[in-house]
């Protein structure tokens, strides 16, 4: 657990109510022909076969929770688990799958916003009746949040293996990088409203300071981990 960000909560105050603004200023109609702006502008700016197209899709998965993100976070896991022989290697990733499949998901089904590319009635507004199940799941974007949460436990891990704290050559391109190149992509293909991608940064950064705030070195274990509890690190 980071104690600079258990001594702050200021942060995670600021980007709740951000996005409960958000929220709030689109259902009541706010900024809906913004994002009609923003993805007409994207969807005419590029070919759906061309390779600028297709190489904004690929870096687009750096934000995929089940095909990429997971499985990296896994493999990390796994290797932490063989050199140390902890049950404590597995905590970050189990409190990072619990926290995103019961807040991401569920947003995403709540709001029930239809994607730039549906083609039906009032595409940009929330709780559209005219969109339903996988056409109505775009507020906030998945692949944003994803990027947010994810690094930062994979990030965790490294640091867990390497025996110390990255440094900030190492802390950028793993938590920073990433969200810039999902935000930009996610938009410009055409995948997410703008404003789809704002309201995932501020829910992001809401999950991933309470990542930080777990003390996974501490936390107590049931009775029955009790003879994996050794330190999960080098």
């Amino acid at each position: 657990m980071s104690n600079k960000i258990a001594r702050s909560w200021w942060p995670d105050a600021a980007a709740l109510a951000a996005f409960v603004a958000l929220t709030v200023a689109l259902a009541r109609g706010h900024l809906l022909d913004f994002d009609r702006r923003v993805a007409a502008w994207a969807l005419t700016q590029h070919d759906s076969a061309g390779p600028v197209y297709w190489t904004a899709r690929v870096f687009n998965y750096l934000g995929q929770g089940g095909s990429l993100l997971m499985p990296v976070t896994i493999l990390l896991t796994g290797l932490l688990f063989w050199r140390t022989r902890s049950v404590r290697a597995v905590l970050p990733f189990a409190a990072t799958f619990v926290l995103t499949y019961f807040t991401i998901g569920p947003a995403k089904i709540f709001f029930d916003r239809a994607a730039p590319r549906f083609e039906g009635p009032d595409p940009t507004m929330l709780f559209n009746p005219h969109a339903s199940g996988t056409l109505a799941m775009s507020y906030p974007s998945g692949h944003v949040a994803n990027s947010i949460v994810w690094f930062g436990t994979i990030a965790l891990l490294l640091s867990m293996l390497r025996g110390r704290d990255l440094s900030r050559r190492e802390w950028i391109p793993l938590r920073v990088l990433p969200v810039v190149i999902v935000f930009v992509t996610t938009v410009y293909t055409g995948f997410h409203w703008v404003t789809d991608s704002v309201a995932a940064l501020f829910l992001g950064l809401i999950l991933t300071r309470l990542l930080a705030r777990i003390p996974f070195a501490s936390i107590p274990l049931p009775r029955a981990a009790q003879r994996w509890d050794r330190p999960a690190h080098r």
